[in-house]
């Protein structure tokens, strides 16, 4: 009966024991969570905007005949580089040679005919003091000759106009560049002339140098106004083309124009480029580099470490007690993949730049320095993603 009675003592004692959640074994506290931590780095840099423009000819030539007639000749091939004088084209010369050679005619009977009236009023002139003629007889032979002079004045311009329809019968380049396809073929008439619907023959673009121009808003000028000033141009700029890995061609601005566009919002500007390639080509696009500050030392993260956090950007940052701290900052635009900081953190502050899904604020964590492999508790078990404690509302992952 004894031992009966010492077993169901034991026995209400072991049912007590186990019904009492103080006296059972606690599990262990989880461990802090493993986030990898980096200094922002310091660097020396220069902010930029970027505009999407097109090339541009800095001379442009329509190439029409100034003179109507059968076209003769064609000096050049289509797509033909020209220098500057060369002949392009040829109209029928015959009609205005003839006409030449009839206003050289003119001119010398003007001559003959004036140095006859010379020739009358010099002698006239040593009769007049005698009485031995008129002086009606005196003024007539003033007055032709006179006349002899103004048709002579007469027939030497004619004979300059007659000499410029001549020349106007071969075109030359007026500026050197290439020039396009022909527009009109051999032994096709050509209207010429300064009005009206004259001939198209050939249009002629220079290549080097090249402009380049763009539209920027109102924000950029003002930027890249105050960096250089209205009246100092040479602003260095950089271009991509299509096919460009990198900014490779450098030129300068120097041409900004005087209005803002009410409807875009946007002003004009145009770049310089050199051209001695010739690869650049008027029409084509391209993106430029513009400076919009003098070079400065700059705060520069990953910018996958930036939150967002309703209306601002933060920065999670760990203590010196290992405590996740958010940061609020000012940021500046993306250079070489890292994101400028303007304001809010300092040279020496710890950032979280992995686990940012592990980190709470007002949470311990277990830093580890960039670069270093991951340390007990970094990730879950293989083949499946760590859980990591939710994220905070405000912040998500820009």
């Amino acid at each position: 009966m004894r031992i009966s009675a010492a077993f169901a003592t034991l026995a209400v004692a072991l049912l007590a024991a186990a019904c009492n959640p103080a006296q059972q074994a606690q599990p262990p506290a989880p461990p802090p969570p493993v986030v990898t931590v980096d200094k922002a780095r310091q660097q020396t840099v220069t902010e930029r905007d970027e505009h999407v423009g097109r090339f541009v000819a800095a001379e442009t030539v329509e190439v029409r005949a100034r003179v109507s007639g059968y076209l003769d000749e064609i000096h050049f091939r289509d797509g033909q580089t020209v220098e500057k004088g060369r002949a392009l084209f040829t109209v029928d010369r015959r009609t205005y040679q003839t006409a030449f050679e009839q206003a050289t005619a003119d001119q010398n009977r003007a001559k003959a005919r004036l140095e006859n009236a010379t020739a009358d009023l010099q002698r006239s002139e040593k009769l007049i003091g005698s009485g031995n003629i008129s002086d009606q007889l005196y003024d007539q032979r003033i007055a032709a000759k006179r006349d002899a002079e103004a048709q002579l004045q007469s027939a030497e311009a004619a004979l300059k106009r007659a000499q410029l329809d001549l020349d106007f019968t071969e075109l030359k380049a007026p500026v050197a560049g290439r020039i396009g396809d022909r527009r009109v073929s051999v032994g096709n008439l050509v209207t010429g002339g300064t009005t009206g619907n004259t001939t198209l023959l050939a249009t002629i673009v220079s290549l080097d140098p090249i402009y380049f121009e763009f539209a920027v808003d109102e924000g950029s000028y003002l930027r890249f106004m105050r960096l250089k000033g209205a009246e100092k141009p040479g602003l260095p700029v950089d271009i991509k083309l299509l096919d460009d890995a990198d900014y490779t061609l450098r030129g300068v601005i120097d041409f900004v124009d005087n209005v803002v566009d009410a409807g875009s919002g946007t002003i004009r500007v145009r770049a310089v480029f050199e051209n001695r390639s010739g690869v650049l080509t008027p029409g084509m696009f391209g993106k430029i580099r513009v400076s919009t500050t003098a070079p400065y030392q700059a705060l520069l993260v990953p910018d996958s470490a930036v939150l967002s956090d309703q209306s601002r950007k933060v920065l999670l940052t760990v203590s010196p007690d290992d405590t996740v701290v958010p940061r609020p900052v000012q940021l500046g635009p993306v250079i070489d993949g890292l994101r400028v900081v303007r304001s809010g953190i300092g040279p020496d502050d710890r950032i979280i730049v992995n686990g940012l899904l592990r980190a709470r604020p007002g949470q311990k964590v277990t830093p580890q320095p960039a670069g270093q492999a991951p340390g007990p508790g970094a990730g879950g078990p293989p083949g499946r993603p760590a859980a990591p404690p939710a994220a905070s509302p405000a912040a998500t992952t820009r």
